[in-house]
């Protein structure tokens, strides 16, 4: 640069070569800085920018429908006392699965089993009473039998005649009576034994039995709705989903295919469970408030993993979408409603188009239109790129998952 420039006069140091000599150790420090100088007013542009790129995949993809599903046993039994009564033994562990017909809790049985006693000692008691007709009435019977012949003969009376009959009568009542005195004890018995079988409270299905609801010595009553615990059977589980109408009327348009489609469930961690499931039932009529329709999945879970309560995505493949173009969503801009893909081309230029975007699939993101098969997108780092710049691309390469932290 001119700025820089050192210009010696050669005249006089051609005749004094010490001064010469001294004068050209003098200047080298010159020399150096006029070189540097020149160096440092240089411009050096900065080397493209690194991003990392996609090709653009062309395949079938299936399309999902999803919604979020609400789980719930197949059966939930709540568990109340049928007799009044104090709890004196609870023979479950709360949480643990339970069998049809095991028992649960039991209430002090004394009461009953004293009642139970009362009505066997009735139930002799009204045998014993129609023993006593029965053979009334068979001596009614002979007398009537034997009066008969004589009063056609005038040998007795008609008092006589009318009194046998009138006795025969009588004790065939009497033994009506006391057949329903035995059957009005035998009802008696049968309650007095039903309450007491209720003094043993058990399970009426198999299933995971929930925390106690009462405490031993508690005084419970069917009068008092005390709830006891609850057991639900958890194989297969529900889970309910609520679909709009829309949807509702096009999976009738192809009932079969919407019935038979297989179920996926999307678990709150992100993860898919491994067995699929079916559709199972649908409400009787569409909720107004919110025009929705709820619908019963069943999923196998013979480990009961699944427990009532748990929220996921119910999801289903209805439609496969043929040769569509699919781009990881990361790689799409959205800026005031348009969305943006830049694409670097073979000389490593960027273009940032404008694209047209269909559904979300996992990850990747379906582009109806703006898009080539094969072409490289920008996946990483384009908040760094802008139209006609030159980058340096390289693969693009997915962030490794971040290892599940330790309870």
């Amino acid at each position: 640069m001119r700025g820089c420039e050192v210009r010696v006069r050669n005249e006089r140091v051609a005749f004094r070569p010490l001064v010469a000599l001294a004068a050209a150790w003098a200047l080298l420090p010159v020399l150096i800085l006029g070189s540097g100088c020149k160096q440092a007013g240089e411009a050096v542009a900065p080397p493209p920018p690194v991003v990392e790129v996609v090709k653009v995949v062309q395949q079938d993809v299936p399309i999902y429908s999803e919604w979020i599903g609400v789980l719930d046993g197949s059966i939930n039994a709540v568990i109340r006392p049928q007799v009044t009564g104090y709890l004196v033994k609870q023979n479950y562990i709360e949480g643990d699965i339970v069998k049809k017909g095991q028992v649960l809790f039991e209430i002090d049985p004394r009461t009953f089993q004293a009642e139970v006693k009362q009505a066997q000692a009735a139930l002799e008691q009204a045998k014993g009473e129609l023993a006593a007709q029965e053979a009334s009435a068979a001596t009614a019977r002979a007398d009537l039998a034997r009066i008969k012949p004589l009063a056609a003969k005038n040998a007795v009376s008609q008092k006589d005649l009318d009194y046998a009959i009138g006795r025969d009568l009588v004790t065939k009542a009497a033994v009506v009576s006391a057949k329903a005195g035995i059957a009005v004890a035998q009802a008696n018995l049968e309650k007095a034994q039903l309450e007491l079988g209720f003094t043993r409270i058990t399970s009426p299905v198999d299933g995971v039995a929930g925390i106690a609801k009462a405490q031993l010595g508690n005084l419970v009553s069917p009068s008092m709705q005390d709830e006891l615990t609850s057991v639900s059977a958890l194989d297969p589980i529900k889970a309910y989903i609520n679909v709009s109408e829309q949807e509702y009327l096009r999976a009738k348009t192809d009932e079969n295919k919407a019935s038979n489609a297989p179920l996926q469930l999307v678990l709150a961690d992100g993860s898919v469970y491994p067995h699929q499931g079916r559709m199972a039932l649908a409400d009787r009529q569409v909720d107004p408030a919110t025009g929705t329709l709820k619908i019963g999945t069943l999923f196998p879970n013979s480990g009961n993993l699944l427990r009532p309560g748990m929220y996921g995505k119910v999801r289903a493949v209805l439609q496969t979408k043929s040769g569509a173009l699919i781009v990881p969503q990361r790689a799409v801009t959205e800026m005031q409603g348009k969305y943006l893909v830049a694409v670097v081309a073979a000389d490593n230029k960027v273009d940032v188009r404008p694209v047209m975007v269909g559904e979300r699939v996992d990850s990747g993101w379906i582009i109806e239109k703006g898009l080539n098969p094969g072409e490289a997108v920008v996946a990483e780092g384009t908040q760094k790129v802008r139209p006609g710049m030159t980058v340096t691309p390289k693969p693009f390469e997915p962030a490794a998952p971040a290892p599940a932290g330790k309870g």
